[in-house]
């Protein structure tokens, strides 16, 4: 998967475990696994590196203390937080979950939104940055042309901020790679006029926890 990413030209992985109730995941191991992931990946050659992170369950968040939070925080920043909606629509729960994360001083980095299409979806979305949250969508999501046009909706909307791979494997789905994706946003406004802070500001800025305002 790291030279996946390498090829694609992607510099630096969140590694993501699901944080639900049907993943064993125990947050104090997470800091020894992914040093030694990042440490095989370096030994294998690959430049990418390897950062901590989580995707944390919107109906995980009332079970984790706040350092359990800052420890599964996108690049450990203990500010962005990826967090993962319930199945189906988006709803006020999800709304008041997203508050209660910046009521604890985190911001939402939204996950899924291909998930979750609906009437409503765009509004939603558009609440939610008002928020403060910001949108990851799915990067194979905008380069299958069989769904592309769902997602292009939310695109051209303005609530498509950042890129994720979801990627779990090597062996199959979706592969570490997000150019192709990057190539549909840059057909497109408002992405198109903002594309590198699509591809390189907002990422950067999300792992070193820094607050950052959508352009569009």
């Amino acid at each position: 998967m790291a030279r996946q990413a390498q090829d694609d030209g992607i510099g630096e992985i969140c590694a993501t475990p699901h944080i639900r109730h049907d993943h064993d995941v125990r947050i104090p191991e997470l800091p020894g696994r992914v040093a030694a992931l990042a440490a095989a990946v370096r030994e294998a050659g690959c430049a990418a590196r390897i950062l901590p992170g989580a995707e944390v369950a919107a109906t995980a968040l009332d079970g984790l203390d706040d350092d359990e939070l800052a420890a599964v925080s996108l690049g450990g920043s203990r500010r962005w937080v990826l967090l993962e909606p319930a199945p189906g629509p988006l709803d006020d729960r999800f709304e008041t979950a997203v508050d209660r994360l910046g009521e604890r001083g985190f911001r939402a980095l939204v996950a899924h939104p291909e998930r979750h299409l609906a009437p409503d979806l765009t509004g939603r979305l558009r609440r939610l940055v008002t928020k403060g949250a910001l949108v990851q969508a799915t990067a194979a999501f905008l380069s299958d042309e069989t769904v592309r046009p769902g997602m292009l909706v939310l695109a051209r909307a303005g609530v498509v901020h950042v890129l994720g791979s979801d990627a779990h494997s090597s062996r199959g789905g979706r592969p570490v790679a997000l150019a192709g994706a990057l190539e549909v946003l840059g057909t497109i406004e408002p992405t198109a006029s903002h594309l590198d802070w699509v591809a390189r500001e907002a990422p950067q800025a999300i792992v070193r926890g820094e607050e950052l305002t959508p352009p569009f």
